[in-house]
């Protein structure tokens, strides 16, 4: 048998190993040395001299000393501690209430909750796990079809794997040799344009066939308002706002008021509350400073530099002066436009603010805004250049450990479970990259990446016809195997045939990271149905955790399609931050 045969025997025999259930990583590295010895084999040298035992050596120390594999461990604590924290239940509710008056309320309230988890925490098992005990119970108690059930959540928890910060994203980029920071940038709207596509399957299945997602009552989707704000209410105005202000100004009969403890409402209690009452205006206010300033602000001094035709530190070369520096009229026109859409919003939102309204902000305020406030922040100071993936992920972990200790949900024994959790999912992410570069090393000794390369180039393909070749055998991979075989092991192989074909290493990464969505609902190897199953209800059977998924996989190839087409989904956002 010639050696590029011997490269093809080893990539199918890590395929069967896989599916016979062998640990992933050490068969990675026992196939290499074994392959390896034989490659490396010289009769005048001891056995232990061969090199493959130095290529092991050299592989582990690479793999270790990735700096791109620093914040892999930091992401993953933050999003343990986040799911140990048991952060969600209280999001769950709030964002339900939010949406009850959209068909499927529940499952749409579950998708938003996964797609804002997944931004999160990134974890998909945490997530499936979390939401299959918060939110398929009461699905199936309000006579939701347990198939549309099992699939919302399933679907919605893999969106773990797509948003950023993703793991996976991170893994991709060390095996690819691509800036995380892009990755980033270019897969966050194909994440949120995912999670949008399976929310409007959801609703229009539900305006199809009512029966499948039937409404609520009224007493689950009425939001709870306490004693004490209607009483304050009627003494002042039924504008809350109105009502807090008045109070603030004149606050005697706001401490006539009782609350349900017998205690008066007291200056502070309204202060409290009337900042609550302004997080719209603040956020939108905070929205439209940070678009201002990054803008028209934050870039002008590079524009100056090359105004005045300086060579920036690291340029290629001094530009001539321009007369027309920062950002154009349309910006301007936009911005203005965008501003008064907001006031006019604002206004409307604050003219008819009742005492529901003020009490589901306040539900929402609590629930949603602390995690979002961390994790918009962690994902902005990446991509806007301010600190690195690890500095980032080492804040999110600590501000994930403040938001447990203030919410009182995170003691001695689940940072335990945290840490733990933290080393196993990181240990097994290394030594995956150990047998990774072993395996593949001793592939390319062999000759089977030639072998492949000269094959695909021998059918001489469009790039669109490699496009649709290269996804299609990756989601075929992903019935079998999970995301993280098929990256370490297969999108090395496609990887030096995308400079032939033209094709960009970010497009086709994050068109790969929504095709393995797939990899997590499709049968026999589908870990969400798995996940789902061991906290579903003992007569959801394992077969309709699985029918119920399918849909979903047509919506991801729905996606990837619009993507391809519209490619800017996916480059617009990096280009515009980093150039391209």
């Amino acid at each position: 048998m010639s050696d590029p045969a011997l490269g093809l025997l080893m990539l199918g025999l890590i395929v069967i190993a896989i599916m016979m259930g062998f640990p992933t990583a050490f068969t990675l590295m026992g196939l290499g040395i074994f392959f390896g010895f034989y490659a490396f084999y010289d009769p005048t040298q001891f056995w232990w001299d061969n090199r493959v035992f130095d290529l092991m050596v050299q592989r582990t120390y690479g793999a270790m000393t990735n700096d791109v594999l620093i914040s892999i461990p930091l992401f993953v604590l933050m999003g343990y501690v986040m799911e140990r924290g048991a952060l969600v239940d209280k999001m769950f509710y709030s964002v339900q209430l939010s949406f009850s008056r959209v068909p499927a309320s529940l499952a749409v309230a579950s998708l938003i909750v996964c797609a804002f988890w997944g931004l999160a925490s990134g974890l998909v098992g945490a997530v499936v796990v979390l939401m299959g005990v918060i939110a398929f119970g009461p699905m199936l108690r309000a006579g939701y079809d347990v198939k549309l059930a099992a699939g919302v959540i399933t679907a919605g928890g893999t969106l773990g794997i797509l948003i950023p910060p993703s793991v996976m994203i991170i893994v991709y980029a060390a095996v690819a040799g691509q800036s995380v920071v892009k990755l980033y940038a270019a897969a966050m709207f194909p994440g949120f344009f995912l999670a949008t596509l399976y929310i409007v399957y959801i609703i229009s299945r539900a305006l199809i066939q009512p029966s499948l997602a039937p409404p609520l009552p009224p007493d689950q989707t009425r939001v709870p308002v306490p004693e004490w704000l209607s009483r304050l209410r009627a003494a002042y105005s039924p504008n809350v706002l109105k009502t807090f202000v008045s109070a603030l100004a004149s606050p005697a009969r706001a401490r006539a008021v009782k609350r349900e403890d017998g205690t008066p409402v007291g200056y502070g209690a309204l202060v409290a509350n009337f900042l609550i009452a302004l997080v719209p205006l603040v956020l939108a206010a905070a929205l439209m400073g940070l678009v201002w300033w990054y803008v028209v602000i934050h870039r002008a001094p590079a524009e100056e530099i090359e105004s005045l035709g300086l060579q920036p530190l690291g340029g290629a070369a001094p530009v001539e002066a321009a007369a027309d520096t920062g950002p154009g009229t349309g910006f301007f026109v936009t911005y203005a436009v965008v501003g008064v859409l907001l006031a006019a919003m604002l206004v409307r939102y604050y003219w008819r603010m009742g005492a529901e309204r003020f009490s589901l902000l306040k539900l929402l305020t609590s629930s949603v805004l602390p995690i979002a406030t961390l994790s918009i922040t962690v994902l902005l100071v990446i991509l806007l250049g301010i600190t690195t993936a690890t500095e980032s992920a080492a804040v999110g972990s600590f501000g994930a450990f403040l938001l447990a200790l203030f919410a009182r949900t995170l003691d001695w024994k689940r940072t335990k479970e945290a840490v733990f959790l933290t080393a196993k999912t990181t240990a097994m992410v290394c030594w995956l990259f150990v047998g990774s570069a072993l395996f593949s090393a001793v592939f390319a000794v062999l000759g089977g990446q030639a072998l492949l390369e000269r094959w695909v180039l021998s059918l001489d393909l469009t790039p669109t016809q490699f496009m649709i070749l290269s996804q299609a055998i990756i989601f075929i991979l992903g019935w079998p195997l999970e995301w993280t075989e098929i990256i370490i092991i297969f999108v090395p192989i496609f990887l030096p045939l995308l400079k032939h074909f033209g094709i960009d290493p970010i497009l086709w990464g994050v068109l790969v990271f929504v095709n393995l969505q797939a990899a997590f609902l499709s049968p026999p190897v589908a870990m969400s149905a798995f996940y789902l199953k061991g906290v579903a209800p003992p007569h959801v059977t394992i077969n309709q955790i699985f029918a119920g998924m399918m849909p979903y996989m047509g919506v991801v190839i729905l996606c990837m399609v619009i993507m391809y087409i519209w490619p800017g989904i996916v480059l617009w956002l990096p280009n515009w931050l980093y150039g391209g």
